[in-house]
This record gives structure tokens, C-alpha cells and sequence, in this order.
């Protein structure tokens, strides 16, 4: 599984999962900030990466419509809002686990919610 971090997620989280052999990187790396929420997952899924966000509220409902255009997506992993500079290490460790367990990726209208993560 490939990752695309939100702009709304530091690009440092994306450098320590590099360093934990998972293929990540940043909207922050890539010059994708300020881009609407439509136009991240939409580059995401031409990049075919999994979009790891903590807006999940507006995601949740872009997952919706796109199902019904029928524009499928890489997945998304939904992060909670309110997550402290101190948890980055446990973000990390989570976003590793959620990485083994679908090595392949998500499926292409998949949105994994934080809860279900293993923290």
C-alpha cells in the first residue's frame, strides 16, 4: 500500500514512515497545498495512493459522491481530528499496521476509519 498524506497532516509523519520502509509522501512534498479536498483525492488515486486525512467530515462525504459518479479512489484512511504533535510516533506505528495488513491496498471505494486501526 501506498500513502498520500493530507495537507492537514505534517510531512514529517511521511519521512518517518519512509523510514520504517513504508512508500509514503506528503501533499506538503509534492506541492499539492491549498488544492480542494476533490482535487487531493483525486490526485491520489491517479497516483494510486491511499489518502490518509484527519478531515474526515468532508471526506467522508466526497467517498459518497464518489461512488455515485463512479470515479473510484485509492482508499482513504480517516485519522481523528483532534491528534497532538506528541501522538506522532503512535500515528506512525498505526499508519505501519494499516500498511502490513493491506499490503496490496485498499479497495478502490475503501475508507478505513482511525478507530479500526489498532490504536
Amino acid at each position: 500500500m501506498k500513502l498520500y498524506l493530507d495537507e492537514d497532516l505534517s510531512p514529517r509523519v511521511a519521512r518517518l514512515l519512509r523510514r520504517r520502509g513504508v512508500d509514503a509522501v506528503s501533499a506538503h512534498e509534492v506541492g499539492n497545498l491549498q488544492l480542494s479536498d476533490w482535487e487531493q483525492l483525486a490526485y491520489a488515486a491517479r497516483e494510486g495512493r491511499c489518502l490518509v486525512t484527519r478531515n474526515a467530515r468532508h471526506f467522508i462525504l466526497l467517498a459518497q459522491e464518489a461512488v455515485r459518479r463512479q470515479e473510484p479512489h485509492a482508499g482513504l484512511v480517516l485519522c481523528p481530528l483532534r491528534f497532538r504533535g506528541s501522538e506522532v510516533q503512535a500515528l506512525v506505528a498505526a499508519l505501519v499496521r494499516v500498511v502490513k495488513r493491506y499490503p496490496e491496498g485498499l479497495g478502490e471505494y475503501d475508507v478505513l476509519l482511525w478507530r479500526f486501526c489498532g490504536i
